[in-house]
């Protein structure tokens, strides 16, 4: 009888700490929120818009026809560029697994450049080549989002277990058929951990692209909000990406992560 008793306190205590450690993270959101309000109430709108202002236009982001299509824009160009970086970067990964010769020219001079490369000096290039459009924005989320997911996957290709592969080369002489059956499955934890890395930096750089090259978005948005000094909509702009974002990693990124978890 001694064992039992014995673990109930270790068992009710693994139940107890999550539920204090939300109750303080909600605790916390609540007293910030709280504190805004105070704030607000001495500030002209124009400066710190209050709570309840901020929420409304945020609600109108999604359920406003007209500003739904922005949020579905920049949704949209983000959603794209994340998904082509990965490919991009994954195939750049491998190249040098099948190419060895290529190692030295990917590594040491694509990779070097990519990372270097100012994020504004994508914008105004891709500006100037593309006017403002989709493409513009895209492609500079592209051409930012590439060397994480480069990086990334070729650190998950230096730590694959070789044996494994090496077992598969000896039951088929398929290299197409090892990659797919054998290599992908391996490295997909890391091309997933690429894409969850690729989809938070997306949306950080998404709106500042489009204060360059595109009539339409939450950066848009944020920018006619400034000449308008409405404050309540650059606001609202920030928390609609906040809210995209979770919903992403929480619908999408989180399942994909569960499946493909090593081990």
């Amino acid at each position: 009888m001694t064992a039992p008793e014995g673990r109930a306190p270790r068992a009710a205590g693994r139940f107890r700490i999550p539920l204090v450690d939300h109750g303080l993270a909600e605790g916390l959101i609540i007293l910030v929120i709280a504190a805004w309000w105070v704030f607000s109430r001495d500030m002209p709108d124009y400066i710190l818009p209050g709570p309840g202002a901020v929420a409304r236009e945020t609600a109108r982001l999604f359920f406003v026809p007209d500003l739904l299509f922005h949020t579905v824009s920049s949704t949209a160009r983000v959603v794209i560029a994340v998904i082509l970086a990965v490919v991009i970067g994954t195939f750049l990964a491998i190249l040098p697994q099948r190419f060895p010769i290529l190692s030295v020219i990917i590594h040491e001079r694509i990779q070097p450049f990519l990372n270097s490369f100012p994020s504004v000096g994508w914008a105004i290039v891709a500006s100037i080549w593309f006017g403002p459009s989709n493409e513009t924005i895209v492609f500079v989320e592209m051409a930012i989002l590439i060397p994480f997911c480069l990086v990334n996957v070729a650190a998950g290709l230096r730590e694959l277990d070789t044996e494994m592969i090496e077992m598969a080369r000896s039951f088929t002489r398929s290299r197409v058929k090892v990659f797919f059956k054998v290599t992908l499955p391996l490295l997909m934890p890391y091309i997933v951990a690429a894409l969850r890395i690729a989809y938070g930096v997306g949306w950080k750089i998404a709106l500042v692209a489009e204060l360059f090259g595109t009539e339409s978005g939450l950066g848009f948005l944020m920018q006619r909000a400034q000449t308008m000094s409405d404050a309540a909509t650059v606001f609202a702009a920030c928390f609609a990406v906040v809210i995209v974002f979770i919903a992403g990693e929480k619908l999408v990124i989180d399942p994909l992560s569960r499946r493909f978890r090593k081990g």
